[in-house]
């Protein structure tokens, strides 16, 4: 184990981080909201920290490898949602438990909320809620990549364990440095071009900005206590909705497509083409119920508000133009079973992903075919290619190792107080980082305990980085030599 080469990177990209700390300063000097001071007493603690920790491990220039990976993303990510309580801690005085809350939420593009009364919030507050989640969302970690030449320290183990999705031994180029570089590229630009259509569709430039940050990053925070709904736009909601789908889309396929310059290249990829079928059939029967029950008067109406819902909970962005767990019948529980689901593989979006529920079913459905013929091979195909036992078992490795987490997380928020329905639904919001749930939870964390926070920080970690990344460390083999 590597430990000092770990905690130099990590004490270098806490340096880094603490630059998040820049716009929201500017943002406070040109608003004069009263911020500043709170604002720089922030971005001192995070450089000093940082600073502390690279300083004290500095020593020879080493290659990481595998496993220290694994320890350098899971402290990362620890290091940083401690961090990241500075603005809140000391700007907003939420009780520390509160801004932990907040600050893993926004790192971990959860959207998952204790505060209310946002609009009467500093502007440079708000910057900072959305900000946090649009550097979370590609990862912080994927960011390093492209510079860790500056340490000397190879990074390939290190996307390994942060990038999401099954497939991480692919890389986009034959350099990691140069696709880490591309996806921040492809993040900047989508970022951008989100931005300039929300204020072509009416926002204000600082929403426009604001919301931009957390539309790509399918993290959903906003600047207003009601969402989208704030703007009454179907201009604006069809704006959030193209980029959230984007947002949700496997990032390698954006870039085949601009190489290409081919819409038809999204069409040709297997994971996008389940992703968009999805979509549809639930955006279909949910507006389809949403009218017949009468929820909506016109059928304009109703697949309106199911579009934007189904395509802000499958891509995990939660937010909200209606709140879904008012809806008739049992379209609050399917939101939430969508939610599982979640965008592609190498996307910013939460859940499960697309690839893994699609070879689950293929697995499934091998399984039926092979039990009138047991000595039958049934090879499992993907895209049309073959996909080998090791892939295969570890994605039911995940799968058995999601529920059990699921179970555990659960019994745990109930065991503190919570009813059984809140609990589903908060541990299910938190794994796949959606934000709203049903219940207790439907609208904010702000009435539960403390113990149902601290588990719910807990489950959002254990979500954006996959459950693995952070099991593994609890594995005795992992600290022998």
């Amino acid at each position: 184990m590597r430990g000092r080469t770990v905690f130099r990177m990590v004490g270098f990209l806490c340096m880094v981080f603490s630059s998040t700390m820049l716009l929201p300063i500017l943002v406070s000097l040109w608003t004069a909201d009263g911020e500043i001071g709170h604002l720089s007493i922030s971005l001192l603690v995070m450089f000093v920290s940082g600073l502390s920790l690279y300083l004290l491990s500095v020593g020879p220039r080493t290659d990481l490898r595998r496993r220290d990976g694994f320890l350098a993303v899971a402290l990362f990510w620890f290091l940083l949602g401690l961090l990241g309580v500075a603005p809140f801690f000391f700007g907003l005085e939420l009780p520390f438990i509160d801004a932990l809350f907040e600050s893993v939420s926004g790192l971990t593009t959860t959207g998952a909320t204790v505060i209310s009364g946002l609009d009467r919030l500093p502007p440079s507050i708000l910057i900072y809620r959305q900000e946090l989640q649009w550097f979370g969302g590609m990862g912080l970690i994927v960011l390093a990549v492209a510079i860790m030449p500056i340490l000397g320290i190879g990074g390939m183990s290190i996307y390994r364990a942060e990038v999401p999705g099954p497939m991480k031994e692919e890389k986009m180029t034959p350099r990691l440095k140069q696709s880490a570089r591309l996806l921040w590229t492809l993040y900047l630009g989508l970022t951008i071009a989100c931005a300039l259509a929300y204020w072509a569709a009416g926002m204000t430039p600082f929403d426009a900005l604001a919301h931009s940050f957390s539309t790509v990053s399918t993290g959903g925070f906003s600047t207003h206590d009601a969402s989208m709904a704030y703007f009454d736009s179907f201009r604006i909601e069809s704006v959030a909705t193209v980029f959230m789908l984007l947002g949700g889309i496997n990032f390698s396929v954006h870039y085949l497509a601009l190489r290409q310059q081919s819409i038809a290249t999204y069409l040709r990829d297997t994971e996008v083409r389940v992703f968009l079928i999805v979509i549809f059939v639930a955006v279909a029967f949910t507006g389809l119920v949403l009218h017949l029950d009468g929820h909506h008067d016109s059928w304009l109406q109703a697949f309106r508000g199911a579009s934007f819902e189904v395509v802000s909970v499958i891509t995990s962005t939660g937010y909200g133009v209606a709140n879904f767990s008012l809806w008739p019948l049992f379209l609050p529980t399917l939101m939430i079973f969508i939610s599982f689901v979640g965008g592609c593989g190498g996307s910013t979006a939460g859940g499960m992903k697309v690839m893994r529920v699609l070879v689950l079913a293929k697995l499934g459905y091998r399984e039926i075919i092979r039990l009138p013929h047991p000595r039958s091979i049934v090879p499992v195909k993907v895209g049309g290619r073959v996909l080998n036992e090791k892939t295969l078992q570890a994605i039911w490795g995940f799968f058995a190792v999601y529920v059990m987490t699921f179970v555990i997380l659960m019994l745990s928020m109930m065991a503190v107080g919570l009813d059984q329905l809140s609990a589903f639904s908060a541990v299910a919001t938190c794994m796949n980082n959606l934000g709203p749930g049903l219940g207790q939870v439907a609208e904010t964390f702000g009435n539960v305990s403390d113990g149902v926070k601290l588990i719910a920080v807990v489950a959002m970690l254990l979500g954006r980085l996959e459950i693995f990344t952070i099991l593994v460390l609890l594995q005795p083999a992992f600290w022998h030599r």
